[in-house]
């Protein structure tokens, strides 16, 4: 489990910088998302992988390995936007403030990474990376459906749990693609 932490932790790192530099850049012009456009920009890159991964051509910039940091970081964000929406936080928010929520929101996905971890033996360390582009799409329609209800569910879990599965997925297949 050692060797998962330090891959984590350095997938997270390339993450967290690319997403603090743009942070630098932009500011939090992300806050004027709603959370199910923030989930179709997801879809967007996860769909994009599974294009790439069938068609083995890009003819456009980014790779897969550039696209599953993406989906790292807008599941961190649609984590921070469900939050900052209940609590009416402004627009712009500073850099640091932003840090903090970041690393946050990935503890506490990590932690979760780790309780699914012990239960399933790192299974996912055996799996194709283009399975774990599949899951990814699957929870993204997954809460789509339950933005379509109104956050409604019956017998599942909420969005919250699927942006951190999907996070867990990138991360893992990040690890699998050498980033780590």
């Amino acid at each position: 489990m050692s060797n998962t932490t330090a891959e984590y932790n350095a997938v997270i790192n390339v993450c967290k910088t690319l997403f603090l530099k743009k942070t630098r850049d932009y500011g939090t012009a992300w806050r004027i998302l709603r959370p199910a456009s923030i989930t179709d920009q997801i879809f967007i890159k996860a769909q994009r992988i599974r294009t790439l991964e069938e068609k083995q051509v890009s003819m456009v910039g980014d790779g897969i390995t550039e696209e599953y940091i993406g989906i790292v970081n807008y599941c961190v964000i649609a984590m921070m936007q469900l939050e900052m929406e209940a609590n009416g936080a402004p627009l712009e928010i500073p850099v640091e403030q932003v840090e903090t929520l970041f690393d946050a929101k990935v503890n506490e996905t990590r932690d979760l990474m780790f309780a699914k971890n012990h239960d399933y033996g790192e299974a996912w360390r055996e799996m194709r990376i283009s399975s774990l582009t599949d899951l990814i799409l699957q929870k993204i329609f997954r809460v789509k459906q339950i933005e379509d209800n109104k956050g409604q569910t019956v017998a599942s879990e909420g969005v919250n749990a699927n942006y951190q599965d999907m996070l867990n997925y990138s991360v893992f297949a990040l690890i699998k693609l050498g980033v780590a």
